[in-house]
């Protein structure tokens, strides 16, 4: 993964990759809002869980690199979507009585392989241009149970030995600017964290689209569909001293999987 200098120092790649949850229910499903507890929570339709299976497969055969660590949005469908992918990854069997079950249903895994926590800092926008007016909690707060949210992902990969970049969730009615500021204060704080693993985000579109926006002159993001991500890599220097070094993340168009740009025009 890296490589040693005379000096005693060593370098290594590390990567990232930001990833949007799955298909939604309530998009799929428009009137089950209208029973449901938690209607600003949809959990992920069947699509949806097909496809972050299908996601974490793909990923599994053709990423060059290993991932090490997953941190998740704490809204269902991103953990859905995290155990989903998770399973596919850490994947040593399948026991399923149908063999065309394409979702993590029956799949064994190997625990060992990856770990994964919760980060507030990847929640979906804090806002109306994301969260609908109509199901939003009319007092603005949002809760979580973080025993429940952490029964959704597969049983021995969570670690909770990690703190969250975000100590609690954003205040409702953040601003665009601040909640895109947001998702890019956490990427690097949790690359800084663990500059020696490669890190997968499970997060809400308008976080892949800014991971991608610092990345890319002259183009805005213009779609993100559903399991899209990003890679992002970046070199890390570490000292004798344990200390390190890290550069700018850099992406290419390579890297970028279910997002449309469109170039910017000149005013």
């Amino acid at each position: 993964m890296g490589f040693s200098d005379g000096d005693g120092s060593s370098q290594l790649r590390q990567h990232v990759i930001v990833m949007r949850h799955g298909d939604r229910l309530d998009n799929a499903v428009p009137l089950w809002t209208a029973s449901a507890p938690r209607p600003w929570d949809p959990p992920l339709a069947d699509d949806g869980h097909v496809r972050a299976y299908t996601t974490g497969a793909k990923l599994r055969k053709h990423l060059s690199f290993p991932i090490h660590r997953v941190f998740v949005s704490p809204f269902l469908r991103c953990l859905q979507t995290a155990s989903g992918v998770v399973s596919a990854l850490c994947a040593v069997d399948k026991k399923s009585d149908d063999p065309n079950d394409l979702t993590s249903n029956g799949v064994v895994i190997d625990p060992s392989k990856i770990k994964v926590s919760m980060e507030y800092g990847l929640c979906e926008m804090m806002n109306s241009l994301a969260i609908r007016p109509k199901v939003a909690p009319k007092d603005g707060i949002f809760s979580f149970d973080i025993a429940q949210c952490k029964s959704v992902l597969p049983v021995g990969t969570i670690d909770n030995t990690t703190e969250m970049v975000y100590k609690e969730l954003p205040r409702w009615q953040e601003t665009l600017e601040g909640a895109r500021a947001r998702y890019l204060q956490v990427i690097t704080s949790l690359a800084d964290k663990y500059p020696s693993e490669n890190l997968l985000l499970v997060t809400h579109g308008e976080g892949v689209g800014s991971s991608v926006a610092g990345c890319f002159e002259d183009v805005e993001v213009a779609e993100v569909e559903y399991c899209a991500y990003s890679i992002l890599h970046r070199s890390v220097v570490f000292k004798e001293s344990k200390s390190f070094i890290a550069g700018q993340f850099a992406g290419s168009l390579k890297d970028l999987v279910g997002v449309e740009l469109v170039q910017v025009q000149e005013t």
